[in-house]
């Protein structure tokens, strides 16, 4: 142990450049996986964002008017309370007499604490101002909605409400984003606060009244519990519902991780591509350090000592990286700026948090510390007198298609250099694998992120040829179509959607009407054809998989007692309710209901026509009695997910150059023995030099296009493999360009030439020595 703790000291004061780069590499390493996790939860769970940002409750204990709610926070596992709340059930309705949606009041003189409304439009109610008639500045009583019900209603800021029980309509101030349960018709009634005041001008009866608490927990796993002691202390007579995070998050939990898989699989690559680079950095110091390892087992060390000794010191590399990674992830990630640091702050206070830290760092450690543990093993294989390969001789007779090439006169530097990268095809193919993994893996990242462009630039490709929606209580039919069909480049397809139930299954369906036969509307078919004669329709992916169906078969349903038989002619790309949609035109669904009208009519956009400029457009012609929205498209709530890619891209361009540099060493030693014999046939310093620069230019190259070529194919795969188990189908991948593939080829050959450029000249200009361990 004294002397394997000696020569690692001595191996330490050597090689301190080695040691601080492997350090930093693995902090490099466990910084960006820790930030990718960070980022993946700020991005693809929008429930979780919204449930740390506003403490939110564990438990909503929702009881009768007259029960001791309050009473629940003082229970030993509650941390804090929001509430209680005086509440009144009502519906409302922007319009008399238009389409209605059952609300939870919640009358409260402040915005709450503990789970505290994130608003998200317009403003928290004011009592100087939102009181109504009892403020000084008069005017209508105001409420806050949350965004759920606000969007089923197309509510938002400015508009009035109608509601039941009460003599006045509403003003809504504001939408907020809450952690609770949100809005389903005939389910789940949407959360709405108004002032204290306004609240008691209801007229509604007792049993619509009640009291609403929510209790945050010092430690989530015990919400069952906490229900349970609720009832006990109340009396089940008492409560008459409840709700709580659980049921909350399967609520929210939605479809929009098109490449959340792919984060992962980045992460994993990188770690993998780390590995292999440090394996082959460890590989090409035992082989330089081959007089080392024989003077160790001639003075007794076995080859399991010799092992150890490596696998000591490298893993001690690794663990002080991981560490280090992981404090400054920790102490000073949430002080970035920008949503990389909201990011971090938030993932904090994660559930998950306290074992992802720890577990992503010691994975790391673990996976780098195998590759080290195979380097090792051939370290300790290492014979304990190397003087036998000095004796050998140093290379090989050329082959025929080298001295050929030189006899074409082909610059000796790109003959010679072609042969000292594969004249050892194993280990060549080694090096090659090992870059390869880093191009395949940004060649993936670059995929996604021409996915994601294909979305924002061309959504018609990906399922949404319509940009606007539009919709009208008030306006007939007729007029409607008269305001729409006056707007230049647009066109507008009439629809309508209802719930269907298809034999066998307890769910919905989405039975779509878009379009008419003399206009059907421009679905994104991808396999198959588009929907022309009647009964005729597209489906979704995740409809096809739900009926065990496929393009070619008729699916019957239920649509309020009247059966639909429809003919599946072709499969679209559906980006919403997880592709479980059916779509055909409008004329086929009047055929079972002859009095059916349109329920909205999605605007599709002429080439160059602005969204927001025919929105307004729209509504100052119809003077504000049209209601047009945006469709929502996927990509815009994955635009964090660039600054990862960014970033898991500089981590493999790292792992990248660390690779090449482990390359060139690899080439700057066997080149050590062929400077005399270059010199002698004629070589200036330059060309050995370029010899030298050429052989890692074309380990590189075999790399690169390789790499890209199946870096191509894997992000397709990738990405059509989430599209379809997503429901939304394949098809919605894009390939990236030409122009970008060529550019990672070109810089990959150009940072190989330039890593390498410098090691060979000071190899050229040291002492020629004709031995093996010269250099080192």
């Amino acid at each position: 142990m004294r002397a394997a703790s000696r020569w690692a000291r001595a191996h330490l004061r050597a090689h301190r450049a080695e040691a601080v780069l492997i350090v930093l590499a693995t902090a490099g390493i466990t910084v960006s996986l820790l930030l990718a996790t960070a980022l993946f939860a700020y991005a693809t769970d929008p429930w979780q964002r919204v449930f740390t940002r506003s403490a939110g409750a564990h438990v909503w204990i929702h009881t009768k008017a007259d029960a001791p709610a309050a009473s629940l926070a003082g229970l030993d596992e509650v941390r804090a309370a929001s509430g209680p709340f005086a509440t009144v059930r009502t519906t409302a309705s922007l319009r008399l007499g238009g389409a209605k949606a059952t609300l939870e009041l919640r009358g409260t003189p402040s915005r709450p604490g503990v789970a505290a409304p994130q608003v998200v439009a317009g403003r928290w109610l004011d009592p100087a101002r939102d009181a109504g008639g009892v403020s000084p500045r008069g005017g209508r009583p105001g409420i806050v909605l949350d965004s759920s019900v606000a969007r089923a209603m197309w509510a938002k800021p400015g508009d009035s409400l109608a509601l039941g029980g009460f003599a006045a309509p509403l003003r809504v101030v504001g939408i907020a984003d809450t952690a609770e349960a949100g809005f389903h018709a005939g389910e789940t009634p949407g959360v709405a606060w108004v002032l204290p005041g306004t609240l008691a001008t209801s007229k509604a009866g007792p049993d619509l009244r009640g009291r609403t608490i929510g209790l945050r927990l010092a430690d989530p796993q015990d919400t069952d519990y906490v229900v349970q002691r609720a009832v006990t202390r109340l009396g089940a007579d008492q409560i008459t519902d409840v709700s709580t995070w659980r049921q909350a998050k399967a609520e929210a939990a939605g479809d929009n991780q098109l490449l959340g898989r792919l984060l992962g699989l980045f992460g994993l690559g990188a770690l993998c591509a780390t590995a292999l680079a440090v394996g082959g950095a460890i590989s090409t110091r035992v082989h330089g350090h081959l007089r080392d390892i024989s003077v160790l087992k001639a003075v007794g060390c076995t080859p399991g000592q010799v092992v150890r000794m490596f696998l000591a010191v490298h893993l001690g590399f690794a663990l002080l990286g991981g560490a280090l990674g992981a404090l400054l992830t920790q102490l000073l990630g949430p002080l970035a700026p920008g949503r990389i640091g909201e990011a971090l702050a938030l993932w904090q206070g994660l559930p998950e948090h306290a074992w992802l830290s720890a577990a992503l760092p010691a994975g790391a450690v673990v996976f780098i510390g195998s590759a080290t543990w195979l380097a090792a093993w051939r370290a300790g294989r290492v014979p304990p007198v190397p003087a036998g390969h000095a004796a050998v001789a140093s290379g090989h007779r050329a082959s025929g298609s080298t001295r050929r090439a030189l006899g074409l006169h082909i610059p000796p530097a790109l003959v010679l250099g072609w042969r000292a990268a594969f004249h050892r095809p194993l280990r060549a193919s080694a090096a090659v694998a090992r870059l390869a993994v880093p191009l395949l893996l940004i060649t993936i990242a670059l995929g996604a992120w021409a996915t994601l462009d294909r979305f924002t630039a061309h959504p018609e490709s990906v399922g949404l040829p319509a940009a606007l929606t539009a919709r009208s209580d008030t306006l007939g039919d007729q007029q409607l179509r008269h305001l729409l069909a006056a707007q230049p480049r647009v066109t507008a397809y009439p629809g309508a959607e209802v719930e269907a139930l298809v034999p066998g299954q307890t769910g919905t369906i989405t039975l779509r009407g878009l379009g008419t036969g003399a206009h059907p509307y421009p679905f994104t078919v991808v396999e198959g054809r588009a929907a022309r004669g009647p009964d005729e329709a597209v489906a979704g992916q995740g409809l096809l998989d739900l009926l065990d169906a496929q393009v070619g078969d008729w699916v019957r349903m239920t649509v309020a007692g009247q059966p639909h038989v429809l003919h599946i002619v072709g499969r679209s790309i559906e980006p919403s309710d997880s592709g479980r949609v059916i779509s055909t035109g409008l004329d086929t669904l009047r055929d079972g209901a002859p009095r059916l009208r349109p329920d909205f009519y999605n605007l599709v956009l002429h080439r160059g026509a602005d969204r927001a400029a025919v929105r307004d457009a729209l509504t100052n012609a119809s003077a504000g009695h049209l209601e047009v929205r945006e469709i929502p498209n996927p990509a815009d709530q994955l635009t964090i997910v660039r600054a990862v890619i960014i970033g898991l891209i500089a981590v493999l361009v790292l792992i990248g150059l660390a690779e090449l540099s482990a390359t060139v060493a690899a080439a700057v030693r066997d080149r050590g023995r062929d400077l005399l014999a270059l010199r002698a046939v004629g070589l200036t310093p330059r060309q050995i030099a370029a010899v030298i620069v050429a052989a890692t230019v074309f380990i590189t190259l075999t790399a690169a296009l390789p790499g890209t070529a199946l870096g191509v194919c894997a992000a397709e795969w990738l990405i059509n493999l989430q599209g379809h188990t997503s429901g939304w189908g394949t098809g919605i991948a894009q390939r990236p360009a030409i122009s970008t593939l060529l550019l990672i080829n070109t810089t990959a050959v150009l940072a190989a030439a330039t890593v390498s450029l410098p090691p060979a000249v000071r190899a050229v200009r040291r002492k020629l020595v004709d031995s093996a361990d010269g250099f080192f």
